[in-house]
């Protein structure tokens, strides 16, 4: 893990997040004099759960794993975060300590900037805050959809939501490569590694995907979407 302060971001053509347009100048000066940037490797943790909250934090680059630990050591992953998104707004706003654990996959740049000038912004910007809010709450209806989908469809809906995921909404390509171990895919999807691995393979002997290893293109994203919908 490194620790990057030259690459703090000190003007508007350089340092950029969502919603950077609604900021003022001042407020921009403000965010750039009170971040940095971290360079994490595949594997880092990010945060755990259960540690107290000090910073927002933005993904720069890379992809992060946010992910849940329960009861006997079961690990449940809610979503991966890519970039242009921020990290723990949940858990920020809701308490002071993170309710889930974040953890890099690949290289990824974390802008950290400190929690109380982010909230003194907000309270300031009033279209900045319901920009906001907005993205909380699409967050939260994305749990909610991932909650009734592991609960109500099949195994083949399941992996075909997957599938989706990383096409649609990770990479914007029908040819990507798995990021996640075997394992980790089954608890992204809510199953077995058997059974991901097993429904997977049938996915791939139907000619539904083309599958060497961790790299997936798929063939027939009409059947994808069907599963998807009615599995």
């Amino acid at each position: 893990m490194e620790l990057n302060q030259d690459d703090i971001y000190d003007n508007q053509n350089n340092f950029s997040f969502p919603f950077f347009d609604l900021l003022t100048k001042e407020e921009t000066e403000l965010i750039n004099q009170n971040s940095n940037l971290v360079t994490y490797h595949n594997r880092d943790n990010i945060f755990l759960q259960h540690t107290r909250t000090s910073h927002i934090m933005y993904v720069k680059s890379g992809l992060v794993k946010i992910y849940k630990e329960g009861r006997l050591g079961k690990t449940i992953i809610l979503n991966i975060e890519n970039v242009g998104n921020f990290i723990g707004l949940m858990s920020i706003f809701g308490k002071d300590i993170y309710e889930f654990s974040a953890s890099a996959i690949d290289i990824t740049e974390i802008f950290f900037i400190d929690i109380n000038i982010f909230k003194k912004i907000l309270l300031n910007n009033g279209e900045f805050a319901m920009k906001i809010i907005n993205n909380l709450s699409m967050n939260g209806l994305f749990l909610f959809d991932r909650l009734l989908a592991q609960t109500h469809k099949q195994l083949p809906g399941k992996i075909a939501d997957v599938l989706l995921y990383f096409s649609e909404t990770i990479y914007k390509n029908h040819k990507f490569i798995f990021p996640l171990t075997r394992r980790e895919l089954a608890e992204l999807a809510g199953t077995t590694k058997e059974s991901f691995i097993r429904t997977l393979t049938e996915f791939k002997n139907d000619k539904i995907i083309e599958l060497n290893k961790s790299a997936v293109e798929i063939k027939s994203m009409k059947i994808v979407k069907t599963l998807s919908e009615f599995g």
